[in-house]
């Protein structure tokens, strides 16, 4: 391991709306998107194949394209229903992983719902 920094390190990516610290292992880093703990960001990062000691300004242009495609869309890549954060959707009664602004606005709607409840 080698304390140079590699010539297509990027300090600040951008994913799915949020700054991601470059200099930060890619497991932890991708936590700063909202809906990203770290119990789904190893998951993620394993069924992307990549090595979780890495930095997250290592990775490569289609890594950072799998590892997006992977949170997405979780249920093709056989992530268990169950590590889902959006069960039984209420509207459409889908299984999915809401991120960054998604989640923001799920949470609107649901508050929004359990107003009228009242």
């Amino acid at each position: 391991q080698s304390l140079v920094i590699p010539e297509k390190f990027q300090h600040i990516l951008r994913v799915l709306n949020t700054n991601i610290d470059g200099r930060r292992k890619i497991a932890f880093a991708i936590t700063a998107i909202k809906g990203v703990g770290r119990r789904y960001a190893h998951v993620v990062l394993r069924k992307a194949d990549i090595d979780l000691t890495k930095r997250a300004g290592e990775l490569t242009e289609d890594e950072v394209e799998r590892v997006i495609t992977i949170m997405q869309n979780p249920r093709q890549y056989k992530i268990p229903d169950w590590f889902l954060n959006r069960q039984k959707d209420v509207k459409d009664g889908k299984y999915s992983q809401v991120l960054a602004n998604g989640l923001d606005n799920k949470l609107r709607e649901d508050l929004e719902r359990l107003k009228k409840i009242r």
